[in-house]
């Protein structure tokens, strides 16, 4: 039997530990829901539900990879949530570097637009870099950035947050004004409580953070998410 083969048979078993499952990861990272077994990940780049419409490379799993300071954090912001009978909802963390090189090759084809309604009606294709909704590096691949939104525990349903995750637009922007008040106010919630527990927005993604002081701020990893 081979050894990636045996080894998924333990894990999928529970004979593997913790600190077991954690050496097939590069030192520092985790999976997320071993420090926080209650989080609701749906990582959309293992999906068609995208930008470009298809499976990225190197995503291989639903399975959330985070730097092991990153999840510290991130439970102290789900506990504070729960408290309101809210919970995080997880789109994406660490990506390969492979995977922004997926997007990379997608932005060049012009011709591929079958998703442009739905996720950039109004940037042109070949602004996207220009505008910086897409870069050549990534900094979800230093494994310290995650993409996120609130949902309700009781219907897990996402709170309205007046654009939808991945929306390249002046709506996604975190101090966009035409939104009702009670978008911005859910804004607001998410941005209040990632920044006092020691993570920094990006202005033009209401859902997007780094870790402050992450622990690899010059490293960009690439092995797959699996």
């Amino acid at each position: 039997m081979k050894l990636k083969t045996l080894l998924i048979l333990l894990l999928t078993s529970g004979l593997l530990s913790l600190g077991q499952r954690q050496t097939m990861l590069p030192t520092g990272f985790v999976y997320a829901r071993d420090v926080i077994n209650d989080l609701d990940i749906e990582l959309r780049y293992f999906s068609v539900n995208n930008f470009v419409g298809d499976t990225i490379e190197g995503y291989h799993s639903n399975k959330l990879i985070i730097t092991k300071e990153t999840a510290d954090k991130l439970m102290l912001v789900q506990e504070e949530l729960q408290s309101q009978n809210l919970c995080l909802k997880v789109y994406d963390g660490y990506r390969p570097q492979r995977a922004v090189n997926h997007f990379i090759r997608w932005a060049r084809d012009l011709n591929d637009t079958i998703n442009k309604s739905q996720f950039y009606p109004d940037v042109a294709k070949e602004n996207l870099f220009k505008e910086e909704y897409i870069a050549s590096r990534s900094g979800h691949s230093r494994g310290s950035t995650l993409d996120l939104t609130i949902i309700n525990v009781i219907t897990g349903e996402p709170l309205d947050m007046g654009s939808p995750y991945d929306f390249f637009g002046q709506q996604s922007w975190v101090d966009y004004q035409s939104i009702s008040e009670t978008q911005k106010m859910n804004r607001q919630l998410l941005q209040t409580v990632m920044l006092k527990h020691g993570f920094r927005n990006y202005p033009k993604e209401w859902w997007h953070f780094t870790l402050r002081g992450e622990p690899f701020p010059e490293t960009y990893f690439d092995f797959v998410v699996e």
